[in-house]
């Protein structure tokens, strides 16, 4: 018996387990699968929109409704979740929080806020006068053209360039994904090859955009580029999964496991069993046979419906898959046929809590003492159009296991 199970591996499921390792709690971090990191850019976003584009996140969390989750977690505690995380990548991995939004190219040449990023994205774009955008003819995933054309538009006072070069990462393949090219340039003698297709076509360049394929274990191979070029490189995080993301995964995967986490991958949590307001096991469904763990405290850290761990059936009944929590609803029609300009009712769904992060039912009572919900399942947040995902994931974490140090010292 572990003093906590941590359910779920994504973001706030492995902060989590950190933070309580950290503390010295005894942990078993149970998931079905890998979470969904490895589909993110490896950015961090803590406030994007509010609605409008927010230049100081940290400093605009209280502008949220009333309703998000940001108003039970408080900025203390995202800028702690957040601190947590960047000590345990260090900064070659992800950069110290400035507290101020950086503005990073997408693979469609838009320019996003996100407060914390990869060193290879830091390069500031917006001062940049002579911008190369290079892409690599092999990879399919990003185009130069039409990052270069969007780019001009939000950055109308600087000459943006766009080239393609030939870059094999293994020979005679055609289509490689950008893990395959990644994994090829923690080789310096790939860098080499990489920066002599693409010198040529400087010509001065004070900024070269790439697809964010440059190292995958190696976390400064972005840097060995720039300095055989003699220029910034900044890379582009491309279509999922992305490679920077991986790479912030693996780290921390590694990272909870070389903390002593006991680590249960492939199985699925499907029931708790709840005794005198806590909840005493939980189920999991496992090859061969179910298994059951107890703990002293729980925190369900599942993620949202993009996970499965919210449904929503063709009656409009909303689960919550796991344990079959209470799930909180706004009134009226949960989906609309407006795709673009309006946010969906549906992905404000999600848990309701009490101070603590401890889900409540409909009538405001806790359901279980011991039981804490945290990143995608808590209700109020629309994180694609916010941009807040990872801090809501980060700072609840933060603000769960806090108070579970507490109870448990």
């Amino acid at each position: 018996m572990s003093d906590v199970v941590v359910i779920g591996a994504g973001l706030s499921g492995l902060a989590a387990a950190l933070r309580l390792r950290e503390q010295g709690a005894s942990v078993t971090l149970a998931t079905f699968g890998l979470g969904g990191l490895p589909l993110s850019t490896g950015a961090l976003d803590v406030l994007g929109y509010a609605p409008h584009r927010v230049d100081r996140p940290f400093e605009a969390l209280d502008s949220v409704p009333e309703a998000h989750p940001y108003r039970t977690i408080g900025a203390d505690a995202v800028r702690a979740g957040v601190d947590d995380l960047v000590r345990w990548c260090g900064p070659e991995l992800l950069q110290a929080a400035d507290g101020a939004n950086h503005l990073v190219p997408t693979a469609l040449g838009v320019l996003r806020p996100s407060a914390v990023v990869q060193p290879s994205m830091a390069a500031d774009i917006t001062t940049a006068r002579h911008i190369l955008v290079a892409g690599i003819r092999q990879f399919k995933d990003f185009h130069a053209s039409l990052v270069a054309e969007n780019l001009r538009r939000s950055l109308p006072g600087a000459e943006i360039r766009d080239v393609m070069v030939d870059f094999e990462a293994r020979a005679g393949e055609a289509d490689p994904s950008g893990l395959v090219i990644a994994r090829a340039l923690d080789d310096p003698a790939a860098r080499a090859r990489l920066a002599t297709a693409i010198a040529p076509h400087l010509s001065g360049a004070d900024l070269v955009v790439l697809p964010a394929v440059l190292g995958h274990t190696d976390h400064l191979a972005w840097k060995d580029l720039s300095e055989r070029l003699g220029t910034h490189v900044i890379e582009v995080p491309c279509l999922p999964p992305s490679v920077p993301g991986i790479r912030l995964n693996d780290h921390l995967v590694r990272a909870v496991k070389k903390a002593r986490v006991r680590w249960i991958l492939g199985s699925r949590v499907t029931s708790g069993e709840f005794v005198d307001g806590r909840l005493a096991s939980v189920q999991l469904a496992t090859t061969g046979s179910p298994s059951t763990l107890r703990a002293n405290a729980f925190v369900l850290a599942t993620g949202g419906f993009e996970s499965g761990a919210l449904t929503l059936d063709s009656y409009g009944n909303l689960s919550e898959t796991a344990l079959d929590l209470p799930v909180w609803r706004p009134d009226g029609d949960l989906v609309h046929g407006h795709q673009l300009g309006r946010d969906m009712p549906l992905f404000r769904c999600g848990l309701r809590t009490d101070e603590h992060l401890r889900p409540v039912d409909t009538a405001g009572a806790v359901v279980a003492d011991n039981l804490y919900a945290t990143g995608g399942l808590l209700a109020g947040a629309v994180r694609w159009t916010e941009h807040s995902g990872d801090g809501v994931a980060l700072g609840s974490a933060r603000k769960a296991t806090d108070h579970i140090l507490e109870e448990l010292a």
